[in-house]
């Protein structure tokens, strides 16, 4: 089996599990070849994503290394069996790798929950607005650059059409809101389409006013995504290179409690719609 050039981040994350599966078994990698009947290399190149891995296998070894946790290697196991060609490999050659595990990320989640300072949530921009966002970039983007950019980001809004889409809560600062992306007409429409989009079954849009006062992670915008299991979710973290994927378990915890005061501090669904049409009279 030729080793992968560049794994993604699903097929890391699936070697990512297998290494701590073994590594809570306490099984060094010469223990675990010897148990599996198969080579170091293999569990090594496995475990770093450069190989891939079938869902039967998945189980043999999570079998090997005593894994009482059905739902876990039930869940791992169907993560290792995706296969087939997601609508974001048609952009792999324009964008970053970062941009496509992303879309492939949202794409398997059970939910999201997102805080935003700066700028209205990509699976809720609009059309114009997300230019505006894109024309900010440093370098600017070239027009052929932009318009996939612009491409990619509108077919990102598309999970939420889904049969059965992810629940998300959307906690967005005041910031965000009052910040003028475009001209006044552009925020205008994105605050509009923000407001329709909240009114949506499986999306809550919440404000963190100005009043709210300081709050853990104010520095970047940050999403945690819900796998179909807790020890598959995901922490995005918003840098000036990309999103940063994080799924160390402490970090996973320390986020969930740094979006649980976030929350608390926010207004609840009503009263952030209420706040959100005051401000789209203020543009």
């Amino acid at each position: 089996m030729p080793p992968r050039k560049a794994p993604t981040a699903r097929q890391r994350r699936v070697g990512a599990e297998l290494r701590k599966m073994r590594q809570s078994a306490g099984l060094a990698l010469a223990e675990a070849a010897a148990l599996l009947s198969t080579e170091r290399t293999t569990i090594s190149n496995t475990e770093s994503g450069r190989f891939g891995v079938s869902g039967d296998r998945v189980r043999n070894w999570a079998g090997g290394y005593a894994c009482p946790d059905e739902a876990y290697v039930d869940a791992l196991a169907e993560m290792a069996e995706e296969r087939g060609r997601g609508w974001w490999e048609d952009y792999r050659n324009d964008l970053t790798s970062g941009a496509m595990d992303l879309a492939e990320l949202e794409h398997r989640a059970v939910g999201i929950r997102a805080v935003q300072i700066m700028h209205m949530p990509g699976l809720l921009q609009t059309e114009d607005y997300a230019r505006a966002v894109f024309a900010e970039t440093v370098p600017p983007p070239t027009p052929a650059r932009q318009r996939r950019q612009l491409s990619h980001r509108l077919k990102r809004r598309d999970v939420l059409d889904r049969e059965n889409p992810p629940t998300c809560t959307f906690l967005i600062h005041e910031a965000a809101l009052r910040m003028t992306y475009g001209d006044s007409g552009i925020a205008r429409a994105q605050l509009a389409y923000l407001l329709r989009e909240s009114e949506r079954d499986n999306v809550t849009v919440r404000v963190v006013p100005f009043a709210a006062g300081g709050f853990p992670e104010t520095g970047s915008s940050t999403q945690y995504v819900y796998g179909p299991v807790p020890q598959l979710d995901t922490v995005l973290s918003d840098t000036a290179t990309g999103p940063a994927f994080l799924d160390a378990e402490t970090r996973l915890a320390n986020y969930r409690a740094a979006m649980d005061r976030v929350e608390g501090l926010s207004l609840d669904p009503q009263k952030s719609r209420d706040f959100i049409s005051e401000i789209a009279q203020q543009v």
